[in-house]
């Protein structure tokens, strides 16, 4: 009896557990920076229902991103830093190939993580680190159950290049052109007839938009006479489409427990500025200025985040894969094991900073790096070109630079320089107790690091007649 009774017990411990476990959409918007949303001091735009998410949780002002897509794509997915995952370069595979791809068996995998967890998992928009054309079971090998994607510039297919008029998309029926719709409305339909299905367990929804990345392109509800306004219509469709899906949890009743995270991939595109808390700021795509990387994210949760809070805790894109496994109930360990492979994890929960048991995160500093086409096809597959790539280092206030040479070569005080104009470095003497703790703790970090960045890590797939050679920036080869 006793023991019925225990077994009883534990079951349901187990059920609360499952029960109490949220749901999650993850919603990674597509080159945009802070200077593009009201709530962040942009005063060129309004964006009323991102502002209305902001205020029914919490608004962080330091997650670092990576500079640019491929890179931060595959340390969100990951849970690795660049320099460990070997994505250090924007690689666009379905334009490039050369056998190259994302390969779940040999990295870690949210999305397979997340599925295993008893997650029922779809994702929409933007995928661009696998060829469908080669594997079609890409989504699903990483653990998602369905799925509706813009399946990127696939060379020799001159429709693929559409993500926004006669979108080319893949579902599991296969890609198609979908004549006279707008890419972006398909994208938001799938993912609210998802929300809409009855479902048995918690579900996982990764949106990694394709809005509003260039071409600049009129929207069904505007149309534009340059590219900024163009660029501005695309910014309010975003800001609809977030209202919509907001709306569908409410209209479904899962708003209560579903976790909402909206963030970017890096900043927006140079080609246009934005006026930020009253200075004009150029986009920061590509670059290492705080516009490039420091990416707006915002969290909400109602049954669990109090709303219209701000949080100055550090957090950066390595740090997505723990804390959803966490949230899942799933044990999070910093190295394992798997077929034979040693995994390392950069990341750190922020699960208590969501549900306010901490106002800081487990960090020290935050980091980011990469970005650029400084790779290139050779006989052994993608390969770097840097030994060493250039990253950037930070604390709550400060912000270190270190080089290809793994030298600290910018120091900034970005509270009193938060457009990086003063470079501290050659005035150590007359640094204070606080300059010099914050350069010591970033700059003894270089320690820590490889000596070499790892190249990307997969088995290649076959070569394909529309494989491409890829000019690098840079013709020196430093490897």
């Amino acid at each position: 009896m006793l023991i019925y009774i225990l077994l009883f017990t534990y079951s349901c411990q187990t059920e609360s557990i499952k029960e109490s476990r949220p749901n999650i959409i993850l919603i990674l918007v597509d080159d945009l920076g802070k200077e593009w949303i009201s709530c962040y001091g942009a005063t060129d735009i309004q964006t009323p229902n991102i502002d209305q998410l902001a205020a029914s949780g919490k608004i962080f002002h330091n997650v670092y991103s990576m500079p640019q897509c491929t890179p931060s794509r595959l340390t969100l997915l990951t849970g690795q830093y660049p320099f460990r995952h070997g994505w250090v370069n924007h690689w666009d595979v379905p334009r490039w190939g050369g056998g190259a791809h994302y390969d779940e068996t040999l990295n870690p995998s949210l999305g397979k993580e997340l599925k295993k967890a008893g997650y029922h998992t779809a994702i929409a928009g933007k995928w661009q680190i696998d060829d469908f054309r080669v594997e079609p079971d890409a989504l699903t090998r990483n653990g998602f159950d369905d799925y509706c994607m813009w399946t990127g510039y696939e060379t020799g297919v001159p429709a693929s290049a559409e993500r926004y008029q006669n979108p080319y998309v893949f579902t599991k029926s296969g890609s198609k052109t979908y004549k006279g719709l707008f890419g972006p409305d398909i994208f938001q339909n799938f993912i609210i007839d998802f929300i809409r299905q009855p479902k048995k367990q918690p579900f996982f929804v990764y949106y990694p938009m394709v809005l509003p990345h260039t071409p600049f392109v009129d929207t069904p509800d505007e149309k534009g006479s340059d590219k900024l306004s163009k660029h501005k219509a695309m910014v309010r469709y975003i800001d609809k489409i977030t209202g919509n899906i907001v709306q569908a949890l409410e209209d479904t009743q899962q708003r209560e427990n579903t976790l909402i995270i909206w963030t970017t991939d890096n900043g927006s595109t140079q080609r246009i500025s934005g006026t930020y808390k009253g200075h004009k700021v150029k986009g920061g795509k590509m670059t290492n200025v705080e516009a490039g990387i420091n990416a707006p994210f915002i969290a909400s949760w109602p049954k669990n985040i109090v709303p219209n809070t701000e949080s100055a805790a550090l957090v950066d894109f390595t740090d997505f894969y723990p804390t959803f496994l966490d949230l899942a109930g799933v044990p999070v360990k910093k190295e394992w094991e798997e077929n034979g492979l040693r995994h390392v994890l950069d990341g750190y929960s922020f699960k208590d900073l969501l549900t306010n048991k901490s106002t800081s995160s487990q960090r020290e500093w935050i980091m980011s790096m990469g970005g650029g086409n400084h790779a290139q096809l050779t006989k052994n597959g993608v390969e770097n070109q840097y030994v060493f790539r250039d990253r950037m280092l930070r604390t709550d206030r400060y912000k270190l630079y270190i080089n290809a040479q793994r030298k600290a070569a910018e120091f900034y005080d970005l509270q009193k320089d938060p457009f990086e104009q003063k470079n501290l470095i050659s005035d150590k003497q007359e640094w204070g107790k606080e300059e010099k703790k914050a350069y010591e703790l970033m700059a003894s970090g270089i320690a820590t690091f490889p000596e070499r960045d790892s190249d990307p890590k997969y088995k290649p797939n076959l070569p394909r007649d529309w494989d491409v050679a890829i000019k690098v920036e840079s013709q020196v080869w430093k490897k």
